[in-house]
């Protein structure tokens, strides 16, 4: 039986895992949850909340993985045998399936935008931006094609391995995503009128501050560390025993502020400077970035560049979302990665399609009056991944025992009592109280 694979490095694990958490969770949901969400509080709310409840989590899956140095189902039955905790890993897998369903989607869209800047098919005061972005998302063979390629460039790095492809994908990407997002920084910060952007940022309008925007911070900083779904789970196991899981943490959570911060401060100052409305919801990197880029000197440039980086980020949560079912379907048995990865990547696209639809074809069809791409999203999103992170909570708070759990973390007393409280108590409710609210919204 074939040994295995790890990751050659730890800042190779550091930039998978990262790249997992940032996904467009940070560039795409988090500048329309701030906009929409009064600015400054939300990114303060949101960052504590990464730090005090995301992270514990973040590192209680890293604990189990490490452990069990297998895929999240065998994880489970290793450690508590003739116990169903495996379930928590099956769910791992459907939920992790289910989002790279619709999520493929959007790397579609993604592509599909990509393309036109690269054809300067962006360009020009006749395009109608939010008119472009309905056309493209409700014609069905261009989303369909689309959503194809996006499926073809993530399975062909999970095909190539952990060493080979997963690892040196992240090593690239994640590297080239910073840079990229410093160069459109310091170009959006010197526009005439970009400091109201960055006030809107920083400077706190407390009128925002209360529990409505307290939970929507809880639950962006929960997404967009992608925590629940078994990902961070499959990627420890790829980690020697000796690595500090704690540290790891740590960096891949600062790194997600980071990036996250960035990306604000990409888009506010633009939007800010050349008057337009910060609160534009789920289509402002479709409907409103081109429309901003196009009025900058070098604008189709910058948004190339833009489109690239974000399909970067896209790819790298991809990867680690069909990683999640491969690993899990394949084990030990590496030699059958490829005939998995291609398997599990036509059903899932099989399973997206509908949701590709979601906006065209299928636009007449509802489920809980919500359109097929938008039910996707809430079943993943607001029931199955706080269902998934409150059992790995339970799972690390009370299966293990005390003891086992500060010789694995390896960490100071202090931030060990620190962390077993979070992940037994605190973040347990704030879960079930995320959970409660997605249910009843």
């Amino acid at each position: 039986m074939a040994s295995r694979e790890h990751f050659t490095s730890k800042i190779g694990f550091i930039l998978a895992a990262a790249g997992s958490a940032i996904g467009i969770g940070a560039i795409w949901k988090f500048p329309y949850m701030v906009g929409t969400n009064g600015g400054s509080v939300f990114i303060l709310l949101f960052i504590i909340c990464t730090l005090l409840l995301g992270l514990p989590i973040l590192i209680a899956e890293f604990m189990i993985g490490r452990r069990g140095q297998a895929g999240a189902i065998q994880s489970f039955k290793k450690q508590a045998p003739n116990r169903p905790w495996f379930l928590v890993g099956w769910l791992g897998v459907i939920t992790s399936g289910l989002i790279l369903s619709f999520y493929s989607v959007v790397g579609g869209w993604i592509l599909s935008y990509l393309m036109r800047a690269l054809t300067f098919r962006l360009s020009g005061q006749s395009v109608d931006f939010s008119q472009l972005f309905q056309q493209v998302i409700e014609n069905p063979i261009e989303v369909i094609i689309a959503q194809g390629a996006f499926m073809l460039m993530t399975l062909l790095i999970v095909q190539a391995g952990v060493k080979d492809g997963i690892e040196v994908a992240s090593k690239w990407m994640m590297p080239l995503l910073f840079v990229f997002f410093v160069l459109l920084c310091i170009r959006s910060l010197t526009l005439e009128g970009a400091m109201e952007g960055v006030r809107f940022m920083f400077v706190p309008d407390w009128s925002y501050f209360n529990g409505e925007t307290f939970l929507l911070a809880l639950g962006q900083a929960f997404f967009s560390l992608s925590v629940g779904i078994c990902i961070m789970i499959t990627y420890a196991s790829y980690l020697p025993k000796e690595e500090n899981i704690v540290s790891s943490g740590v960096n891949v959570a600062t790194m997600n502020i980071i990036i996250s911060l960035l990306a604000g401060l990409v888009i506010f100052p633009a939007v800010f400077a050349l008057g337009y409305s910060p609160a534009e919801g789920p289509g402002l990197i479709f409907m409103m970035i081109p429309a901003v880029f196009e009025q900058l000197p070098f604008g189709q440039i910058l948004l190339i560049i833009f489109f690239i980086l974000l399909l970067f980020a896209t790819i790298t949560s991809a990867i680690s979302l069909l990683e999640v079912v491969v690993s899990n379907s394949i084990g030990e048995r590496t030699h059958l990665r490829k005939k998995a990865s291609w398997l599990f990547a036509a059903i899932i696209f099989i399973v997206g399609l509908p949701s590709a639809l979601s906006f065209g074809v299928l636009s007449n069809i509802t489920l809980f009056n919500k359109s097929i791409f938008d039910f996707m999203d809430y079943l993943t999103n607001s029931i199955a991944m706080p269902i998934g992170a409150l059992l790995i909570a339970w799972f690390a708070g009370y299966h293990y025992q005390k003891q086992l759990a500060q010789q694995e973390l390896q960490t100071a007393p202090l931030l060990f009592i620190v962390w077993y409280v979070i992940v037994r108590y605190i973040a347990p409710i704030a879960i079930i109280v995320i959970l409660v609210r997605g249910i009843i919204s």
